[in-house]
């Protein structure tokens, strides 16, 4: 019993605020994962639903580019991914800047890089959920809503949108949980998220397991209230439909 108390003495001490314990830290990097996160999944889902409508309505050209794009990213590991857009990234920016004369070295912060790389990653995973779900929308509405005089995109944003949102909605909540997991793929590039600030305490204590237990345990706490809130979004769109039926 005596060391079950000394255990969680020692475990409140780690964790306490201020200097002394790291419980301030990993509030902060919770924050962040959460931010980077959210961040990347609105960035992957605009990414996924262009080339999801370049891909069901785009030329050969489009369509091509398209496929190479959710081809590549799909196959190539996502750590790979992440390092190559870290070391390659400015290189290429300050060398397009450069065609127009521009000198002054371009440099992005870790949070951009770890946005677009993330984001990147899961578009491709969305182009395909929003695809299949774009697909699977009746032609028949789509001629009806042209035959009552709407034009090209007000189709897309009253009769197409609306059910794409509706049907991709589960295998998008998929997308996030797999971001979720990725962004501690991107403490290699210094962002201070869950992953890397449990590194460097476990460096500085030298005792790993109650910072990565934690890391997990606030991974799983996040995971099962974003399960919920995607649970509730799914419900809300499902009502027409359940009435309907």
């Amino acid at each position: 019993m005596q060391g079950l108390i000394d255990s969680l003495s020692h475990w409140a001490q780690l964790f306490s605020w201020g200097d002394q314990g790291w419980g301030d830290e990993f509030v902060q990097a919770a924050g962040m994962t959460v931010l980077l996160s959210t961040a990347a999944y609105i960035f992957g889902v605009v990414v996924g639903l262009i080339a999801a409508c370049l891909k069901v309505w785009g030329g050969v050209v489009l369509r091509g580019l398209m496929e190479i794009y959710t081809t590549v990213i799909r196959g190539v590991p996502e750590l790979l991914i992440i390092y190559l857009l870290f070391f390659g990234n400015e290189r290429a920016i300050n060398a397009i800047l450069g065609i127009f004369g521009i000198t002054q070295p371009f440099q992005l912060n870790e949070f951009a890089i770890g946005v677009f790389a993330v984001g990147l990653i899961s578009g491709a995973y969305s182009t395909e959920v929003l695809r299949g779900a774009i697909q699977v929308i009746p032609h028949g509405q789509i001629e009806a809503g042209r035959a009552f005089g709407m034009h090209g995109f007000m189709v897309f944003r009253r009769i197409i949108l609306p059910q794409t949102i509706r049907l991709a909605l589960p295998g998008l909540g998929n997308i996030w949980q797999l971001i979720l997991k990725d962004t501690a793929l991107v403490s290699v590039v210094g962002v201070t998220e869950l992953m890397r600030i449990s590194q460097v305490a476990a460096r500085s204590t030298r005792e790993p397991f109650p910072f990565f237990i934690t890391a997990a345990i606030l991974f799983l706490v996040i995971t099962t209230f974003s399960t919920k809130m995607f649970r509730k979004a799914e419900a809300h769109y499902d009502r027409g439909v359940r009435r309907a039926g």
